[in-house]
C-alpha cells in the first residue's frame, strides 16, 4: 500500500490563495486615485498665481474629493482586517522593511496635506460655506499670503501623492511568493494608473458642470441645487483640454508599463511565464483585454484624441471608461496574482 500525505488542503494557502476579496482592489483603486488627485492639485497650486485663483476643480474640488475617497478606501481596508480593533498598533512603531508599515504612515500624512491644499482656495470654491464659517477665509488668506507655505503645501501634496501611488503597487510587488506580483513595474504602473483616473475624474467633473443644453434634466437639477447651495461660480473649463491631454499621456505610459510587466514575465522563469499567461490567454484574459486594455485604455485614448482635435465635443464617456478600467485593472491583478503560484514549477 502506498500512502500519500498532502498538507495543502487548506484553501487559504498554495496552490490557490484567495485571502483577499473585493476590499483590497477597491482600496488600491481609491488609493491610486487619491494619489493622482494630490499630485495634480499640488502641481496646480504651485503654478497658480495668487491673484488668479482659477481651475478650482484641481485646487479645491480635487483635494476635497480626495478626502472623501480616501476615507472610503480606508473603510474598505478596515473591513478586510481580521483584527479590526488592533489597527492602532501599526502606529506604535515604524518598520523600514515592512510595506504595511510604510503604507500606514503614508496614509496618516495624506489627510493634512489634502486638507491644507483644499483650504487654500475653499472660500472661492464654496462661498456659501465661507460665509457661514468665516475662519475659513482667515485660514485661506494666511496660507496664500505666505509663498513659502504655498510652496510647502504643493510640494507636500506631490511628494506624498507619489509615495502613496507607488506604495499601492509596491504592496503587491514585494510579495515574491506570487509570481505575477513579483515585479518592480507594479509601483510605477499603479502610480500612472492613479494619475490617469484622477485626470479623468477631474475632466468628467468639468464636462458635467459645463453649460450644456443637452444635459439630462436630472443631472441639471442636481448640479443646479449644488451650485445654488454652495454659491460657487462656474468652473474654469479652459483646463478641460489640458486634463484630457494629460490623461492621454498617462494612459500611454500605463499601456507601456503593462507591456513591460508582461515582457518581464515572459522573458523570465517558466513560473513567471505561466503567471503572465493568466492575463494573456488564461482565465483572466478576456477581462484583461476587453475591460482593461480595450475599454479602459485604447478607446478613451481615441475618444480624447478626437476631443483635442475638435472632431467631437467633450463628453463624460472617456472619463467613465478610464475610471472603470482602473478599477478592473486592480481586480484582475489581485485575483490573477492570487491564482499564480510557484508550485507550477513542481514536476
Amino acid at each position: 500500500m502506498i500512502e500519500f500525505t498532502n498538507h495543502r488542503h487548506n484553501p487559504l494557502v498554495d496552490p490557490a490563495v484567495h485571502v483577499w476579496g473585493w476590499e483590497i482592489p477597491v482600496y488600491l483603486f481609491l488609493g491610486g486615485l487619491v494619489a493622482g488627485l494630490m499630485i495634480i492639485a499640488g502641481v496646480r497650486l504651485l503654478i497658480m498665481r495668487p491673484n488668479a485663483r482659477q481651475a478650482l476643480v484641481c485646487c479645491t474640488i480635487g483635494p476635497l474629493a480626495g478626502l472623501v475617497l480616501l476615507s472610503l478606501g480606508m473603510l474598505a481596508l478596515f473591513l478586510d482586517l481580521s483584527h479590526k480593533f488592533h489597527v492602532w498598533r501599526l502606529y506604535l512603531a515604524f518598520e523600514p522593511t515592512s510595506p504595511m508599515s510604510w503604507g500606514a504612515w503614508i496614509l496618516l500624512f495624506v489627510y493634512p496635506a489634502l486638507l491644507a491644499n483644499a483650504l487654500a482656495h475653499l472660500p472661492e470654491a464654496i462661498p456659501a460655506l465661507a460665509k457661514r464659517v468665516p475662519v475659513l477665509v482667515t485660514i485661506s488668506d494666511y496660507i496664500l499670503s505666505r509663498p513659502r507655505l504655498v510652496l510647502g503645501t504643493g510640494l507636500a501634496n506631490i511628494t506624498i501623492g507619489v509615495a502613496l501611488g507607488l506604495y499601492t503597487g509596491i504592496l503587491l510587488g514585494t510579495m515574491g511568493a506570487r509570481p505575477l506580483w513579483n515585479s518592480a513595474v507594479l509601483g510605477p504602473l499603479f502610480l500612472f494608473s492613479g494619475l490617469s483616473t484622477a485626470a479623468a475624474l477631474l475632466h468628467g467633473i468639468l464636462v458635467l458642470t459645463a453649460r450644456d443644453d443637452e444635459l439630462p434634466e436630472f443631472a441639471d437639477f442636481l448640479l443646479s441645487m449644488v451650485a445654488r447651495w454652495s454659491g460657487a461660480r462656474p468652473l474654469d473649463t479652459r483646463i478641460a483640454p489640458t486634463l484630457a491631454q494629460a490623461d492621454n499621456s498617462f494612459l500611454t505610459i500605463e499601456l507601456g508599463l503593462l507591456g513591460l510587466l508582461l515582457i518581464g514575465h515572459l522573458t523570465s522563469t517558466a513560473v513567471h511565464q505561466e503567471a503572465a499567461g493568466l492575463l494573456l490567454n488564461g482565465p483572466y484574459a478576456a477581462v484583461f483585454w476587453v475591460f482593461v486594455i480595450g475599454l479602459g485604455i485604447l478607446i478613451p485614448l481615441f475618444l480624447q484624441h478626437l476631443e483635442l482635435l475638435h472632431r467631437i465635443r467633450h463628453t463624460i464617456a472617456p472619463s467613465l471608461l478610464v475610471l472603470c478600467g482602473g478599477l478592473v485593472l486592480r481586480f484582475v491583478l489581485v485575483a490573477a496574482g492570487q491564482a499564480s503560484h510557484w508550485s507550477a514549477a513542481l514536476p
